[in-house]
């Protein structure tokens, strides 16, 4: 659905930064079926995914020196503030980075890049001419955003703070899961990384709704990308899939199940 707003703590933007931009562009106009605008900035191209001429994302070309400094292509999200600058300040209050920002971005908003202390990313947005995503809730746009970590208390007292977030714990495949609340509901979640997880860092992950998780998953592989974690059910939630694209950024597919999607 169409949306004119977000409240403060909800995932409003998601952004692509990629070490083949090209390559980046196909493979997702492909999979989810999104429109291509790019806009001239400073330092090349800013690409607008939409859908029906809706910004719902966005993906840029890394610069060099990201690259040079071993930064993989990554998904970024963005949450919704009242006033960036306040927020930056309870971010290194609460023992987190400003990495970038706070900084206007023309008159579209304002933006810090941060870090939470156990080095998740993550970037805080100041709505101005735009708000972020202007589609939500409705298949090839954003649903869940979720952070894997090894410190669920930490990111716990850390986010409830910096974004205003209540939590609700529930068992979910024989783990603790975390999800944030505001008073619009659920925002997201929150799961303990174990061993298995080797040496993955702390991370947010993006999930992408589609109409069926297998057949998202076939499309993905057909187009040059590679399953990290094989469409799996979870029971009352649908079916989920970690897809690596081509360049080798991670996001999620799912297929919500019609209990999660009420």
């Amino acid at each position: 659905m169409k949306i004119s707003s977000y409240q403060p703590g909800q995932p409003c933007w998601i952004e692509l930064a990629s070490t083949d931009a090209a390559s980046a562009r196909h493979f997702y106009a492909a999979l989810f079926d999104w429109g291509l605008n790019d806009m001239p900035i400073p330092e090349g191209v800013y690409t607008m995914f939409t859908i029906d001429g809706d910004d719902i994302g966005a993906m840029y070309q890394m610069p060099p020196e990201m690259s040079e400094q071993g930064t993989p292509t990554h998904w970024g999200v963005y949450f919704a503030v009242d006033d960036v600058q306040s927020s930056a300040n309870v971010v290194e209050q609460q023992g987190g980075k400003i990495v970038m920002g706070p900084h206007d971005v023309g008159d579209a908003g304002s933006m810090a890049l941060c870090q939470d202390p156990e080095g998740a990313h993550f970037s805080l947005w100041q709505a101005k001419q735009h708000i972020g995503s202007a589609r939500k809730d409705e298949v090839n746009t954003l649903c869940w955003v979720e952070l894997a970590c090894r410190d669920s208390a930490q990111a716990n007292a850390f986010y409830t703070k910096v974004l205003g977030w209540q939590t609700r714990v529930s068992k979910m495949a024989g783990m603790d899961y975390t999800e944030w609340t505001t008073a619009a509901g659920p925002q997201g979640g929150m799961m303990e990384m174990t061993e298995e997880w080797g040496d993955i860092p702390a991370h947010w992950m993006s999930y992408f709704m589609v109409e069926n998780c297998d057949a998202a998953v076939a499309k993905a592989t057909e187009l040059g990308g590679q399953v990290c974690v094989p469409p799996t059910d979870i029971e009352t939630v649908g079916g989920f899939s970690v897809i690596n694209d081509p360049q080798g950024g991670v996001f999620s597919a799912i297929t919500l199940s019609p209990q999660a999607a009420s």
